[in-house]
């Protein structure tokens, strides 16, 4: 996307996560400036392909599992990114077709592909809205939101690679709590986090380096990233590296090689609200 004009509202000046993300990904859907801080990061950290890589195949097994296994047909994914496919509604709508699922983000660029996002089955419905996670009453109030889950029927929240942009000092356990308050018994929480515990130093580096672009980060430790969970019941194996989070439950292609615990340095779980 770096040889073509940004849509109107979207600051090229300075990088963004989601492109950034979008970059590691192997997509085409970001800009020079973008590029250029991906590379910084990776040249500090090589494993971030393979992070990124795994926070996606998570994020397929996760709503494969909930819609094959926990009767799960609604999803709300908050923090949604550019959509490389198949996104969570073709995964989700080839399990049960009948799945609704709204997607959020606070990037002008993800509206840009929201068509693509919306590309339901015909039994099924998707939406975008266009919102913070920092807000989280005036997401749960969109009309959209409304139009597409029924919030009397349990629902996933999906939480994908988001909540490491939600510093402490941003309240990110008020945010998890509202959201989770919204949904009946039986909804689910999947979330995927970036960690420093297997490699602090170069973990700091990759902070530094997303905080001086101007995107404020916190990386997580593995109780940090447990105590999202608190009052949900996990699903075995609890919380765990991304690859090892069940991988019998997936659809993907795997890899030739297993990744290191480093590399992929992403806690993963599932829960569900009793």
């Amino acid at each position: 996307m770096s040889n073509t004009q940004p849509a109107r509202g979207i600051d090229t000046s300075r990088p963004h996560s989601a492109r950034m993300y979008d970059y590691y990904l192997g997509g085409k859907d970001h800009f020079d400036i973008d590029k250029q801080a991906a590379e910084t990061v990776a040249a500090v950290y090589p494993g971030i392909f393979v992070c990124a890589r795994e926070n996606r195949a998570f994020m397929h097994r996760a709503t494969r599992v909930l819609a094959q296994e926990h009767g799960i047909r609604q999803w709300l994914d908050i923090g949604t990114g550019i959509p490389t496919e198949p996104n969570l509604h073709q995964v989700a709508q080839s399990v049960v077709p009948e799945a609704r699922v709204v997607y959020a983000d606070n990037d002008p660029l993800v509206l840009k592909y929201a068509e693509r996002l919306m590309r339901s089955t015909p039994q099924g419905r998707t939406t975008y809205i266009e919102a913070d996670a920092n807000n989280p009453d005036a997401l749960l109030n969109a009309p959209q939101l409304a139009e597409v889950l029924d919030l009397s029927q349990p629902v996933a929240l999906s939480l994908n690679a988001l909540m490491h942009f939600v510093t402490d000092a941003q309240d990110p356990h008020g945010i998890l709590s509202r959201l989770l308050d919204a949904l009946p018994s039986g909804s689910a929480l999947a979330l995927s986090h970036c960690t420093p515990d297997f490699d602090p130093p170069t973990w700091q580096k990759v902070t530094d380096i997303y905080t001086s672009a101007g995107t404020p980060v916190q990386f997580r430790s593995r109780n940090d990233v447990a105590r999202f969970f608190d009052g949900l019941t996990l699903l075995d194996p609890g919380v765990t590296v991304g690859h090892r989070w069940r991988p019998d439950a997936s659809g993907d292609e795997q890899p030739a090689q297993t990744p290191t615990d480093a590399e992929v340095s992403l806690w993963t779980a599932v829960g569900i609200k009793p």
